[in-house]
């Protein structure tokens, strides 16, 4: 009963922080002048046909709070607009370009999550040794390469050999999971590693230092001293304290990460958000740059769900907080 509470709790939490961001969003775009909110709505090179096409449409010339009422309803509704640029609705363009990016960040994350928490164990029970100076030595060069250079380096190392050679079971481009796991993997296995090298880094780091502090806590010496093997201390009461600060960088780290796969995209030619986004700053298309507003803060907010959920079975004391 105590974990169906807090789990309500975050959900009634995550949906005050959409309907906060979305209504920021609201405001910050529409609390404007009517035709100065119209014409970036149609184009700056649209007529004044268009454009009064485009208050009267939209109920432009009401008032702002009636605006606003109309907007929470659609969005409720899961109408997010109209795009007068590519002449779409666009729950519809966000709902076709979400699979490439949710399928990145999803398999990116895992990849990185067993990459840094494998490497950070190891390299923290064997401290000092060779294989932990390698490992400082690799993230370091993670840290150091931005994310685009990794993605070329994939191209020209990986994919250009293997396909001049006649082996396309690699390939760029997007390939949903309807088109076969084979295929999937393909175009998605370096784009993964790409989205996972600097994060991988990062994890490893944060790992390591956090259990080697955990392994030189009073209890863990008090536990060695009972004679429990050392695979047990480790892994049921270092590792379980360790781990819980990481989970929590963890939440902050996914949920930012829809911003940052656009690079990504671009580099592997996937579409995806991302791309939809940036094309949408550059038109001042209104209504896809509000629907991927409140697509990320949704993002946000369910990836720090999932991630309170884990950190509730590491550390069972958050539950009654």
């Amino acid at each position: 009963m105590a974990i169906f509470g807090y789990v309500l709790r975050r959900v009634l939490t995550g949906i005050v922080v959409i309907w906060l961001v979305s209504s920021a969003a609201f405001f910050l775009f529409f609390a404007r002048p009517v035709n100065t909110v119209a014409r970036e709505l149609a184009g700056h090179a649209a007529t004044p046909q268009v454009i009064n096409e485009v208050i009267n449409n939209l109920g432009l010339n009401q008032p702002i709070m009636t605006q606003y009422w109309h907007f929470l309803n659609n969005l409720v509704h899961g109408n997010l607009g109209y795009s007068y640029f590519t002449q779409e609705p666009v729950d519809s363009m966000l709902r076709q370009d979400l699979p490439p990016t949710i399928s990145l960040v999803i398999g990116g994350t895992i990849l990185w999550l067993i990459a840094g928490f494998t490497v950070g164990i190891i390299s923290a029970t064997r401290a000092r040794s060779l294989f932990d100076r390698s490992a400082n030595v690799l993230v370091l060069i993670g840290l150091s390469m931005p994310v685009f250079v990794i993605g070329e380096l994939l191209i020209w190392l990986v994919f250009q050999p293997l396909y001049s050679h006649g082996l396309h079971w690699i390939d760029t481009g997007y390939a949903g999971p309807t088109s076969g796991v084979g295929p999937f993997f393909g175009h998605m296995l370096l784009p993964w590693i790409t989205l996972a090298a600097v994060q991988a880094a990062i994890y490893t780091r944060l790992s390591r230092g956090q259990l080697l502090d955990t392994l030189g806590e009073d209890y863990i010496r008090t536990a060695r001293a009972k004679g429990l093997p050392e695979r047990r201390v480790i892994f049921r009461h270092a590792l379980r304290a360790a781990l819980t600060p990481v989970v929590s960088q963890l939440g902050v780290d996914v949920g930012q990460l829809l911003g940052g796969v656009v690079v990504v995209e671009v580099v592997f030619g996937l579409g995806g958000v991302g791309q939809v986004s940036v094309q949408a700053v550059y038109q001042d298309n209104l209504p896809v740059i509000i629907g991927f507003v409140i697509i990320a803060a949704a993002f946000v907010v369910i990836a720090n769900i999932l991630v309170d959920l884990l950190y509730a079975a590491l550390d069972p004391r958050v539950r009654i907080t």
